[in-house]
C-alpha cells in the first residue's frame, strides 16, 4: 500500500474515535500543541531557515518569501490562535433545528464532524496548525498536503504536533502528513473518495483551478484573491491613501491584500498625484489606464490580463472611472469574488456598492487586509471561500462541520 492510500486509511480509521471525543479533551489536545510549538521555537525557526535559504537560492521574490517566514512572533501567534480556539464554543453536538413533526416524532438536526478532510496547501506553513486546530476541534481528522517549499517547516511541525498529543486523548493518527513531493500524489489525493470526506485546497489560482477541476471528493474553493479598492468621488484623500497604503503592501503577498485601485475620475484629478507618491514611496510598481498614465508618468501600461491578475507582491494595477457602476462593473468582471472596497463619505453611495459587489467579504472605509479568521475573531480560519456552496468568507469552527438528523420515536410506523 502506497504511502498516501495507508496514511488516508489510518487517519480515516483515527477520525470515527475523534468524533465522540469530548471537548474538554479536545481543548487539552490543543493545549498541548499550543505548549510544545512555544517550547519548540528555536527548533522551528532553524527547519524553517532551510526553506528559507533555498527560496533564497532560487530567486523567489520576497512577499512569497515573507509567507514562508517563521519567526519567533509568528509561532507565538499560531499558539495564541490555538488557546483562542480553545475559549470558542465547540459546535459539535450543537442542536440547529428541533421540531415534533406530525408523527409525534422528535426531530433534530445536529451539528456533526466531516470526517477526514484533505489539506493542500503552498508557501504558508502556519497553514499546517491552523488546519490542526480547526480540525480537532471539530472532532475532524485531517491529511494534509504541503507546498515543496515549506517542506522542512511543515514536517518539523507536524511531528511537534503528533508528539504533542501521544499523551492526550487524541490519536496522534489523526494528523497525517504527505511527505512525498511528486504532483501526481495530489491529484491521486483528489480521487479518494473512499477515505476522503472533502478537500479544501489553499494557494494559488493554478492549485485551486487544478483541484477544483481534477477532484471527485468534494471540493471548498478557497483563496484567490483578485481584491480592489474603489476611491469614490467623495472619499477622503488622507483615509483612502492610508487604507490603499495598508491593503496593499502591509502584506502583500496574501489573499486580502489588493492588486487593482479604482479612482474615481473627479478624486483623480485632485488626488491621484498624492496616491501615486505614496505608493511610489512603498515601492510599489504601478500599471494603469491611459487616462491615469496622463495624469501621472510614474504609471506603466496596463494590459487586460494584468486585470485579472493576483500579483501577490509590490505591484498595483490602477483604473480611472467615470461612476460607482462602472467600478461595479470592472469588480464584476475581473474579481475573485474575494474582497471589495469602497472608500467614500457618501452613505447612499456606499450602500449601493455593498449590495451590488458579489463577494465573500465587502468593506466601507476599511481596508480588505482583515479578511481573515482570526481578525473575525474565529481564532483562526482553515481558508476564506469564494464560493456559496456550503461556506462563504473565513472559514472558522461552523464551517468545519456538516450535519446530521437525529429522530425519536416511541414506537412509530409510517402507514
Amino acid at each position: 500500500m502506497s504511502e498516501l492510500l495507508l496514511k488516508a486509511k489510518t487517519a480515516k480509521t483515527a477520525s470515527r474515535k475523534l468524533a465522540v471525543v469530548s471537548t474538554e479533551d479536545k481543548n487539552q489536545g490543543l493545549l498541548a500543541i499550543a505548549e510544545a510549538l512555544e517550547k519548540n521555537i528555536d527548533k522551528i525557526v532553524q527547519e524553517n531557515k532551510k526553506d528559507i535559504d533555498a527560496a533564497v537560492a532560487n530567486g523567489t521574490s520576497q512577499a512569497i518569501i515573507d509567507r514562508l517566514v517563521l519567526n519567533e512572533a509568528r509561532i507565538l501567534d499560531m499558539v495564541t490562535g490555538l488557546k483562542q480556539i480553545v475559549e470558542l464554543k465547540d459546535p459539535i453536538g450543537e442542536v440547529l433545528f428541533e421540531n415534533k413533526i406530525e408523527s409525534d416524532l422528535v426531530l433534530q438536526k445536529v451539528r456533526v464532524p466531516f470526517g477526514l478532510i484533505g489539506m493542500i496547501y503552498e508557501a504558508r506553513p502556519n497553514v499546517t496548525i491552523d488546519a490542526v486546530g480547526l480540525a480537532l476541534k471539530t472532532g475532524n481528522a485531517v491529511l494534509l498536503r504541503g507546498g515543496s517549499n515549506a517542506f522542512h517547516s511543515n514536517l518539523c511541525l507536524v511531528a511537534i504536533v503528533k508528539e504533542a498529543l501521544q499523551e492526550t486523548a487524541i490519536s496522534p493518527d489523526t494528523i497525517q502528513y504527505i511527505e512525498g513531493t511528486d504532483r501526481k500524489l495530489v491529484e491521486e489525493m483528489l480521487t479518494l473518495n473512499e477515505y476522503l470526506d472533502l478537500v479544501i485546497p489553499r494557494g494559488g489560482a493554478g492549485l485551486i483551478q487544478m483541484v477544483v477541476q481534477k477532484a471527485t471528493v468534494p471540493v471548498i474553493e478557497t483563496g484567490v484573491g483578485n481584491c480592489h479598492l474603489y476611491i469614490e468621488k467623495e472619499a477622503n484623500i488622507d483615509m483612502a491613501i492610508e487604507i490603499a497604503i495598508n491593503a496593499k503592501t502591509q502584506r502583500p503577498g496574501v489573499c486580502n491584500a489588493i492588486e487593482t485601485i479604482l479612482v474615481d475620475q473627479a478624486w483623480a484629478d485632485r488626488s491621484l498625484v498624492k496616491l501615486i507618491d505614496a505608493l511610489v514611496e512603498k515601492q510599489v510598481k504601478i500599471l494603469g489606464c491611459p487616462t491615469s498614465q496622463k495624469l501621472d508618468a510614474r504609471i506603466s501600461a496596463a494590459s487586460d490580463e494584468d486585470y485579472y491578475t493576483e500579483f501577490l507582491d509590490y505591484i498595483v494595477t490602477l483604473k480611472v472611472v467615470q461612476s460607482v457602476d462602472e467600478a461595479i462593473e470592472h469588480i464584476e468582471t475581473y474579481g475573485s469574488r474575494h474582497s471589495e472596497a469602497i472608500i467614500t463619505d457618501n452613505d447612499n453611495v456606499a450602500a449601493k456598492f455593498l449590495n451590488h459587489v458579489d463577494a465573500a467579504a465587502v468593506y466601507h472605509n476599511a481596508s480588505t487586509r482583515f479578511t481573515d479568521g482570526f481578525q473575525y475573531g474565529f481564532g483562526a480560519e482553515i481558508g476564506i471561500s469564494t464560493q456559496k456552496l456550503h461556506a462563504r468568507g473565513p472559514m472558522g469552527l461552523p464551517e468545519m462541520t456538516s450535519y446530521k438528523y437525529r429522530v425519536y420515536g416511541k414506537g412509530q410506523i409510517r402507514k
